[in-house]
């Protein structure tokens, strides 16, 4: 039988453990968590497994978790005691996570598998609201600590090859991620995802070489001090083919844009 290609997504993992509390924190991500609660109904088949790139987890090299019952790092700080005893007993996958190594390792790029290391909200907030049963194996994927756009577009490229081998590949972050300035974010967020839209709206040179220059872009670093949270994004469209990018949903978390694509 012959297994679907899957698209490789970008998605917002929210704020925290903000999807799982009450009052006002939960209010500011509903919108968030409706996207995300219907992203398995865009997709054409079930994954067989989740290659979820953070963005809260930097290596020298990039690496993969390769336990098979990886734990929870809560790395969130000042949440209600509840958020630090959620659950997400999805399986690891070390064959998955040794499968993408030899990948990059093919495209001369030097990886790592870690079996200790656990999952972080960037990958168990979002795959919670995204998968609730957890039943479907898990490995994540640390970001390169010099954030180079161009570097982490051809880590997508190279693990392209798993999206038809029944692999979703998901980059987790956020397209606006400017803590300090979330009252006045509209300005500015609303000009970058604008020049978002229309960088990844070309073919797959096209739209990383306009994502290697996004901090020149209108509000790129407005929306962006530190660019962690905006590289998982090159991730999931390096993985993409040369079809444009479909953007899935744009929406609100206050008066910030957060949005979310599909590269096929």
């Amino acid at each position: 039988m012959t297994i679907p290609r899957l698209p490789a997504l970008f998605v917002p993992h929210g704020g925290g453990p903000s999807f799982f509390m009450t009052g006002e924190r939960k209010r500011l991500y509903q919108p968030t968590e409706d996207f995300l609660r219907g992203v398995h109904t865009l997709l054409p088949a079930r994954p067989r497994a989740i290659l979820l790139a953070t963005a809260h987890w930097e290596t020298e090299i990039p690496s993969f978790t390769g336990g098979e019952r990886p734990g929870l790092i809560y790395d969130y700080y000042n949440f209600p005691p509840e958020t630090y005893e959620l659950t997400y007993p999805a399986p690891g996958d070390p064959a998955l996570a040794q499968r993408a190594a030899s990948l990059l390792q093919a495209a001369g790029v030097e990886s790592a598998v870690d079996p200790a290391y656990g999952w972080d909200h960037g990958v168990f907030i979002p795959l919670k609201v995204m998968f609730p049963a957890a039943d479907i194996p898990v490995v994540a994927m640390s970001l390169q600590h010099r954030l180079d756009p161009a570097f982490h577009c051809r880590l997508g490229a190279a693990l392209r090859p798993l999206r038809d081998e029944g692999v979703l590949i998901v980059g987790s972050g956020m397209s606006y991620h400017n803590q300090r300035h979330y009252p006045e974010a509209a300005p500015a967020s609303q000009a970058f995802h604008d020049w978002l839209d229309q960088a990844l709206a070309g073919g797959w040179s096209a739209r990383t070489d306009r994502l290697a220059q996004w901090s020149e872009a209108p509000g790129g670093r407005a929306c962006h001090p530190r660019e962690e949270h905006l590289l998982p994004l090159m991730i999931a469209c390096g993985a993409g083919s040369d079809l444009p990018a479909r953007r899935l949903w744009r929406g609100a978390a206050g008066t910030g844009t957060l949005a979310a694509w599909a590269f096929d």
